[in-house]
């Protein structure tokens, strides 16, 4: 599938000469092998919308750092010194402000998953558009009462964690394979413009407006325009393909998926991604449970604890890179360098927003593990250097006596974030949408979601202490997160670059290696069908663990679908 505006499938088309017979099934002679829109305007539209979850995730986040710095807010709401009579944030009040939003987040991305199991994925994103709107209304609604704002952000941030879920498992069960990566990346790269709208706004209304309420309540206020056009505008897109199958909606699966390719219901690639997928569910279905059983047995299923861990422990370390250190406190880290706090958080906002479109090139042209691996090496160094010069050599008590070790400092925070905005800032994404079966996508994906947000309510809590007490060494905390995060990239992540979510599962359950996984060749369907009939037993056996005994019976039992795990031949006919 080469070439840069259309995608060819000469290597499977029984008829060309360019064929792979690894690849050619004859039995598929009379289907469509035209060559595809790489990008349709159905999905190019379908991707920047849904995105725009991200873009609520970052700009909430991003906002944060210059209330703090902003007179009215903090005549608002901080602490009155006694000696001097001057206005402060204590370390606790300001991480408390800033970081609750991580806790509603955390909470939100775990209740998002039974709720877009049993409703949707489509109406799930309406709803808690509707939370995080509520949220913005408590915090524009505070007077004098900080513990209001904090509320108001907990509550927003229910609705953002549970977007912070939702938005890129729509992406990855609805965009094609071969531009999944880029599609799901496109969540990371809203996230980035959050934050320099965030930080541009805040820089205007601190202008204008730097001596009343209005600096920091219409930034909050404009929050709404993005959940008003996410809430809404979702609903005029269909739901995922693969939600509608399960659901038994095979038709309005099998119509999606053709206009989000730009085919025919004849065409190749429709057929057999309607036909992975109807296999796997099968594989799946066997066994029905009930919520808390359900939980128990997708830990218990094939290779699921591993992959749970995988997830939680990418995007751990996706927080443990350092870049919200620099997003949260930026204005106050940089206001020692003599440049306006403000202005430079535009201008690491801006790195970060524009530098992260060259991610959805990589992510699709250089694969997630090389990518992933050079980031967290790009990112060693960097901390490395800042953290060295900030501490040997910068002078916090007088910068002015060390402009030029100040400079360095705000380089190399720019050099940064051009290696995370570029890999792990949007990639940790995309894998975490592609490693999990379709039975159990929405639960597993809250916990790797959940454990992004505990680890981003610790750095935006605990970082001021942290760095009140060893200054600038924080950097080889990072430094030393970075080497970790990169081995657990080289030695339990496979590449899915270009592949089906079907084919990935596939490439766990069958233990691949995962620096030789670039390299793999799907089996035949006989063998594919084989590691899906062990995959459903093992499946039910570990389903039938979970339910309770003959005594316990009632609804949250176990119940056989009556299918056959290893029947492969599709419901829909086959085009010969």
């Amino acid at each position: 599938m080469k070439g840069f505006m259309t995608v060819r499938f000469d290597h499977v088309n029984p008829a060309s000469e360019k064929s792979n017979q690894n690849d050619v099934r004859s039995s598929l002679a009379g289907l469509d092998y035209s060559p595809l829109p790489r990008l349709t305007m159905r999905s190019l539209a379908m991707g920047c919308l849904v995105s725009m979850g991200g873009l609520i995730f970052g700009y909430d986040t991003g906002q944060i750092s210059g209330f703090l710095e902003m007179p009215d807010f903090l005549e608002r709401f901080g602490m009155t010194n006694p000696d001097n009579g001057q206005k402060y944030f204590s370390a606790v009040r300001s991480g408390l402000i800033v970081s609750l939003l991580s806790i509603g987040t955390l909470i939100g991305a775990l209740a998002a998953a039974p709720v877009a199991d049993r409703i949707g994925r489509k109406p799930s994103v309406s709803i808690w558009c509707l939370v995080t709107s509520v949220g913005f209304v408590v915090q524009i609604a505070a007077v004098t009462a900080w513990y209001q704002v904090m509320i108001g952000r907990f509550i927003a941030g229910l609705g953002v964690g549970a977007l912070s879920l939702l938005v890129p498992m729509y992406q990855a069960e609805t965009a094609p394979p071969w531009i999944r990566g880029a599609m799901v990346c496109a969540y990371q790269l809203f996230i980035t413009m959050g934050i320099f709208l965030a930080a541009t706004f805040n820089y205007g209304t601190v202008t204008h407006h730097g001596g009343d309420s209005a600096s920091w309540r219409v930034v909050i206020g404009l929050g709404w325009v993005w959940t008003l056009v996410l809430g809404l505008g979702i609903l005029g897109f269909p739901e995922t393909p693969r939600f509608d199958f399960r659901h038994g909606r095979a038709d309005r699966a099998a119509d999606t998926i053709c206009k989000v390719y730009g085919a025919g219901t004849n065409h190749w690639a429709v057929y057999t991604q309607l036909e992975e997928i109807e296999a796997k569910l099968r594989a799946e279905d066997t066994v029905k449970l009930g919520p808390v059983r359900e939980f128990a047995a997708m830990f218990a299923a094939p290779k699921m604890a591993r992959r749970i861990a995988l997830g939680v422990a990418l995007q751990m370390f996706q927080q443990l890179t350092g870049a919200n250190y620099f997003f949260y406190y930026g204005t106050t880290v940089f206001r020692s360098v003599q440049i306006n706090s403000f202005v430079t958080q535009i201008i690491l906002n801006t790195i970060n927003f524009l530098v992260t479109f060259i991610g959805l090139y990589i992510v699709e042209h250089f694969g997630r593990r090389k990518s992933l691996m050079a980031g967290s090496a790009w990112m060693f160094a960097c901390f490395i250097v800042f953290a060295t010069v900030g501490h040997f050599r910068f002078d916090r008590e007088d910068p002015q006596r060390t402009p030029a070790e100040g400079i360095v400092l705000i380089v190399f925070a720019c050099l940064f974030i051009l290696g995370f905005a570029t890999t792990w800032g949007p990639m940790v994404w995309a894998i975490q949408a592609e490693l999990f079966p379709s039975r159990f996508r929405a639960k597993a994906m809250a916990l790797g979601t959940a454990s992004n947000w505990i680890w981003n309510f610790c750095i935006g809590f605990f970082s001021t202490f942290i760095f009140n007490a060893i200054d600038f060494q924080y950097g080889y905390v990072f430094a030393a997160c970075n080497v970790v995060g990169g081995l657990i990239v080289f030695f339990f992540v496979v590449e899915g670059q270009g592949r089906t979510l079907e084919e990935i599962d596939t490439m766990y359950l069958e233990g691949v290696t995962p620096w030789k996984s670039a390299a793999w060749v799907p089996p035949p369907a006989e063998h594919m069908a084989r590691i899906r009939r062990e995959a459903g037993a093992d499946l039910e056996t570990a389903a039938a663990a979970a339910a309770p005994g003959p005594r316990d019976g009632g609804a949250g039992g176990a119940r056989t679908e009556g299918k056959e795990t290893g029947d492969e031949a599709p419901h829909h006919e086959e085009t010969v």
